[in-house]
Order: C-alpha cells, then sequence, then structure tokens
C-alpha cells in the first residue's frame, strides 16, 4: 500500500476530499520526524511505539576484498508493534 492508497482510502471513509487527507497524512508524518528527530519517543495505544536507537560502533568486512572496515555509532529510527496489533497480524491466514 502506498501513501496515495491511504489517502484514497480515508477519504472514502471520513467523506473528506482526497486534497484535505493527503495534508492531514503528510502532517501526521511530518510531526512523527519532528519528535523522533527531537529525541521523543511517539506511542500510539494499541498500534505501536515509534522510538530512535542508538547502533554500537562495530567493525565490518568489505565482501569484494576482505578488508576489515570500522561502522560508527549511528542512531536508527524503529517501529515496534503492539501486542494487540501483534495478535490482530498473528490471526490472519498466510497466503
Amino acid at each position: 500500500m502506498t501513501k496515495a492508497d491511504l489517502v484514497e482510502q480515508c477519504a472514502a471513509k471520513t467523506g473528506l476530499t482526497r486534497t484535505d487527507v493527503a495534508i492531514t497524512v503528510d502532517s501526521f508524518l511530518e510531526a512523527i520526524k519532528r519528535s523522533l528527530e527531537s529525541g521523543n519517543n511517539i506511542e500510539i495505544r494499541g498500534f505501536g511505539t515509534f522510538k530512535v536507537k542508538l547502533r554500537k560502533a562495530r567493525k565490518a568486512r568489505n565482501p569484494r576484498t576482505g578488508e576489515e572496515v570500522p561502522v560508527p555509532d549511528r542512531k536508527v529510527p524503529v517501529f515496534k508493534p503492539s501486542n494487540e496489533f501483534k495478535n490482530l497480524i498473528v490471526k490472519q491466514p498466510i497466503g
């Protein structure tokens, strides 16, 4: 599903225009990005938590040369689904 598909579904369900829904979705995503950028976590009950984790420095190997390459510390955004959300997905049949 793309952002356009999401906008289309929300517009159909709410009766709002696609333009209004697109602005709302964009604003929501921007708010998440700004919050994570400033170091805050976002918890949406029943859905999950967005947060930033620090990955430690490590040594990696260049697969072409076999040379050891240092990888510095870095921050990565992560999403942890809530138990309610996980249980909803687990109940779905595969295929």
